[in-house]
């Protein structure tokens, strides 16, 4: 499963630790995470991250396009909702793409828990069915205009 952590900054400790005590589990999957919270994670444990920019400067829109393409299943976002985020529009952005697309996502702890130990017992093994049904990428469509005819570009691989 492909796994997404983000957090802001007065909840990456507490994230952090709960990759530590997850780390065995974590260690069968693909991790990706947003710049300082990926690198935080890796420090601490032995885990391999691929590391998207910080969130405040298009990490958590890198994440949003992972999932339109259906490339994530689960996102663990320990987010405070304590403090103002400056960049709030992406945040609401990333989770609103998760609802759409049936994306589980856990905001603190408590859920965290919950969707790991649903990860540990193969509860998202649905999600392999949605990567092995994917449509096809739009650049490898063939186009054909509405009225039928052959279109300029048909059978022309777009990339």
């Amino acid at each position: 499963m492909n796994v997404a952590f983000v957090a802001h900054d007065r909840k990456k400790e507490e994230l952090v630790n709960f990759t530590i005590a997850y780390e065995k589990l974590f260690q069968g999957h693909h991790l990706y995470a947003t710049g300082t919270t990926g690198k935080k994670i890796m420090e601490a444990t032995s885990l391999s991250i691929f590391c998207f920019m910080s969130g405040p400067l298009g990490g958590d829109q890198q994440l949003g396009a992972m999932i339109a393409q259906n490339e994530l299943d689960l996102l663990i976002f320990f987010r405070d909702p304590l403090v103002a985020q400056p960049h709030e529009p992406d945040i609401n952005a990333l989770l609103r793409i998760c609802d759409v697309y049936g994306i589980p996502v856990a905001t603190n702890m408590a859920t965290a828990e919950l969707l790991v130990r649903a990860l540990q017992r193969g509860d998202f093994n649905w999600r392999e069915i949605v990567h092995n049904n994917r449509p096809i990428k739009l650049h490898n469509r063939k186009t054909k205009p509405a009225d039928g005819s052959a279109a300029p570009n048909a059978g022309v691989n777009m990339q």
